[in-house]
């Protein structure tokens, strides 16, 4: 079977530190030592004590770290999703908001 997926209205902003966008952080040396992610676009702060962290966002399916130029994707029921900048304007087109 063959489907399309259903248009969903959601609010889509693009990652910026320091907004409290993410829902929390874990350390980098952690996120590199786990071995199942590419570590090489993803943000990295270093905090003042020296200790490097990424941030993420938790879903159902667990933890999206975030890379740069990433979007955070809110849906109506709350649902966060993280989008790649390089797929974000071919999955999502503007909506016109009423005035």
């Amino acid at each position: 079977m063959r489907c399309k997926r259903t248009p969903i209205e959601a609010e889509a902003v693009q990652y910026e530190i320091g907004q409290g966008m993410e829902d929390g952080f874990e350390l980098w040396a952690d996120v590199v030592t786990s071995g199942w992610i590419v570590t090489d676009y993803l943000v990295k702060i270093t905090r003042k004590d020296g200790s490097i962290v990424c941030p993420y966002i938790e879903h159902r399916r667990g933890r999206t770290f975030i890379g740069e130029g990433d979007y955070i994707i809110r849906e109506d029921d709350g649902t966060k999703h993280v989008c790649s900048e390089d797929k974000f304007s071919y999955r999502f087109e503007r909506v016109e908001e009423d005035a």
